[in-house]
């Protein structure tokens, strides 16, 4: 790509990959939108469903794997690699005729698709300076509840003008244009011939020095480091909110709420939308408090404190009888959950150096998927005797015990 320069090109990259994000989101998302029909149609049991969803999370567990990659080989071609491997693995889903085919099918999405978050923070990290990266990062994770908005009325139109497979061969055939958009318009800051001197200074001048690194990474060292842990432990605790909004509530709605498709198309994106809204509220949070004086994790540490304290409204869906209601307090916990995930997530860039953050970022996700995939086993294997309220209220629980976490263990690093 050659040219003029174009005004303020970090913020046209971080788009581009926030669009690489909801093409990832929309396709791991299509399955639990067509579950009611799909389950029925191949005769698959809820509990044959919960290891469906649980071959892709213990597979997204690799993500460390798919962050290693990402900072050896760079990141235009790997992620470019990860993003054709899982658009193909999703349209291959429309040939499943039983639960092990899924499973497997999941989890082969599940090892590709484990690389949006170390791309996303990667290039939050390189093509952003450290005030800048709290919004870059709420804008990059805008894809991933955009994404999930997105299936509910996509897949069912899919299935009512067609079938359930042609949902998965759509939303595939989605990311193979935006894979050829991104080999076409991202680079590196370093090589972009359409990025001005003026900005590549702006960007150079806000990178903290004691952050610059090179070569590989060394998994062995993360691992020995306080902060990772500090922020790895948290996202055990609090992702498996976002897991039971991904997969699991058209299920709820249909079981418990007796939604039918037509109303699922309906409501079960607005927890997607209202996702969308925190991933801009946090960020917001975190400058607000530093323009009053607040060091940047302390900052980030408050906005994720704000999101816990607000998903306390999860742990009422069960008690009230309204569907309506249930669906606000589904929505306010879409909207806490990304507010204090994208700070928690932004997080790696601020404490580990260039060359650590997608493997870092990996390493953290694949806390976040165990903590998802125990979640999802338990509500797949208990489900039927005790009903979803417990697990309702028990994400509330996690998000605060995960706060209280991330005050305990992280230290900023400053020099």
């Amino acid at each position: 790509m050659s040219g003029s320069k174009i005004r303020g090109l970090r913020w046209w990259m971080i788009g581009l990959i926030m669009l690489g994000a909801v093409i990832n989101y929309l396709t791991r998302s299509t399955l639990s939108v067509a579950a009611p029909t799909l389950l029925t149609e191949l005769n698959i049991s809820t509990k044959e469903y919960s290891y469906i969803t649980a071959a892709f999370q213990g597979a997204i567990m690799l993500q460390p794997l798919c962050g290693y990659v990402l900072d050896v080989i760079g990141l235009k071609f790997g992620f470019a690699m990860f993003a054709s491997a899982w658009s193909l693995i999703c349209m291959a889903h429309g040939l499943a005729t039983s639960w092990p085919m899924l499973a497997f099918l999941r989890g082969l999405l599940g090892l590709a698709e484990g690389s949006a978050n170390p791309a996303g923070m990667k290039a939050v990290s390189i093509w952003f300076p450290a005030r800048e990266r709290g919004l870059a990062g709420g804008i990059f994770n805008i894809g991933a509840s955009f994404g999930s908005m997105l299936a509910p009325p996509l897949v069912v139109w899919a299935i009512l003008h067609y079938n359930w497979q042609s949902a998965f061969v759509i939303t595939g055939a989605l990311g193979l244009v935006w894979v050829a958009l991104w080999l076409w318009l991202y680079d590196a800051p370093a090589r972009h011939k359409r990025l001005s001197v003026e900005e590549a200074q702006h960007i150079a001048a806000g990178q903290e020095q004691h952050l610059e690194g090179e070569g590989r990474p060394s998994i062995v060292s993360i691992l020995k480091m306080r902060n990772f842990w500090g922020i790895a432990l948290p996202r055990f605790l609090a992702d498996p909110a976002w897991g039971t909004l991904s997969f699991w509530v058209p299920l709820y709605l249909t079981t418990v709420r007796h939604f039918d498709l037509a109303q699922i198309a309906m409501f079960a994106w607005l927890p997607f939308l209202a996702a969308d809204l925190g991933c801009m509220f946090g960020p917001m949070v975190v400058l607000f408090l530093q323009k009053r004086g607040v060091r940047l994790i302390n900052a980030r540490r408050g906005a994720f404190t704000l999101g816990a304290c607000m998903m306390m409204g999860v742990a009422f869906v069960g008690f009230v009888d309204s569907p309506y209601v249930a669906i606000a307090l589904l929505s306010l916990a879409g909207f806490a959950h990304q507010t204090l995930s994208v700070t928690v997530i932004t997080m790696s860039s601020d404490l580990f150096r260039r060359n650590e953050v997608a493997t870092v970022a990996g390493m953290c996700g694949t806390f976040g998927n165990f903590g998802l995939l125990l979640f999802s086993l338990l509500i797949g294997g208990l489900m039927m005797h005790v009903g979803y309220t417990p697990f309702f209220v028990s994400l509330a629980v996690l998000d605060l015990v995960a706060a209280a976490l991330l005050w305990i263990l992280v230290r900023e690093k400053t020099a």
